[in-house]
C-alpha cells in the first residue's frame, strides 16, 4: 500500500457501513437505528424457522395441485 493512498473513494461505503453499524454508548443504539428506526441489514442474517416452514407448506400445497 502506498503512503498516500489514492483509492479512498472505493473504501468510503465500507467505512460508512462500519460507523453506522457500531453501537454507541451515549445513544445506546447504532446510528442507523437512531436515524431509520430499524436494524442495518448485512445480507447474511439467519432466516427464521417460521418462514422456512411456510415455504415448505407452500411447496407441499403446489405438489398436491
Amino acid at each position: 500500500m502506498k503512503y498516500r493512498q489514492r483509492n479512498w473513494l472505493e473504501w468510503l461505503a465500507t467505512a460508512k457501513f462500519a460507523v453506522n453499524d457500531k453501537f454507541h454508548s451515549v445513544i445506546k443504539v447504532s446510528q442507523f437505528i437512531k436515524n431509520y428506526g430499524r436494524e442495518l441489514r448485512m445480507g447474511a442474517e439467519i432466516r427464521r424457522k417460521e418462514k422456512i416452514e411456510k415455504a415448505t407448506e407452500f411447496v407441499e400445497r403446489i405438489r398436491k395441485v
